[in-house]
């Protein structure tokens, strides 16, 4: 299994998440995508994000698709600790055996996508860092 991770750094807008919001914020990523389709007279919004969710319980929920060049991708927040008095949230992007080449595309594209909009720390699948948050 590949994982990839947003941190809730302390430069990022908010220093928590629920499994909920990152819920509404890939309700968001549909919507958005949806609307540029619109522009360009295209159905883009199924293959800007060609899932469902399909399970879910309270640490994380499945993105699955019916489409043959995507399998699934799990979607879960954790918590881990940064220092001795702190924790640190995180969302974490995972990869299954099952999933495909397209399901990684897609995955990087999220992770970017959250990364961007909670101004947190991303560690890619390839264990590179892009940093989202304002730096001192």
């Amino acid at each position: 299994m590949e994982n990839a991770y947003i941190k809730l750094v302390e430069g990022s807008a908010t220093q928590e998440v629920s499994l909920e919001e990152v819920k509404q914020l890939f309700t968001y990523y549909k919507e958005i995508t949806s609307r540029t389709g619109d522009q360009l007279n295209w159905d883009y919004a199924d293959s800007a994000f060609p899932y469902h969710i399909s399970k879910e319980n309270d640490d994380y929920f499945v993105l699955e698709s019916k489409d043959s060049r995507y399998n699934m991708i799990i979607v879960g927040v954790g918590q881990e600790s940064a220092t001795d008095e702190q924790s640190q949230l995180y969302i974490q992007i995972s990869l299954p055996q099952q999933s495909t080449h397209g399901d990684k595309g897609k995955a990087n594209e999220f992770c970017k996508f959250l990364a961007k909009k909670l101004e947190g720390e991303l560690h890619l699948f390839n264990s590179r860092i892009m940093y989202y948050y304002k730096r001192k």
